[in-house]
C-alpha cells in the first residue's frame, strides 16, 4: 500500500493502521491475540487485588488513591 500523503494526526495513523489490518489478516489475528491477552491479564490482576465482597468499594478507593476519580 502506498500512502497517499504522510500521516499528520493520530487519526491519520489509525486509518493507515486499519488499512494494513484489512490488507493482511495475519496482522488482525496478531492484534486480536494481543488484546485478548491484555484483557485476561487485567482481569486476573483485578481479581487478585480486590475481594469479591467489597469489590466496588475497594476499586473506587484505589481509583481515588491514584487520582482517576474523585
Amino acid at each position: 500500500m502506498k500512502l497517499k500523503q504522510i500521516p499528520k494526526t493520530d487519526l491519520d495513523y489509525i486509518e493507515v493502521y486499519a488499512e494494513k489490518l484489512k490488507e493482511n489478516p495475519k496482522f488482525f489475528k496478531q492484534q486480536k491475540e494481543l488484546i485478548e491477552s491484555q484483557l485476561s491479564s487485567s482481569s486476573n490482576l483485578t481479581k487478585k487485588r480486590f475481594s469479591k465482597e467489597n469489590f466496588k468499594m475497594q476499586a473506587r478507593a484505589h481509583l481515588k488513591e491514584i487520582g482517576v476519580c474523585s
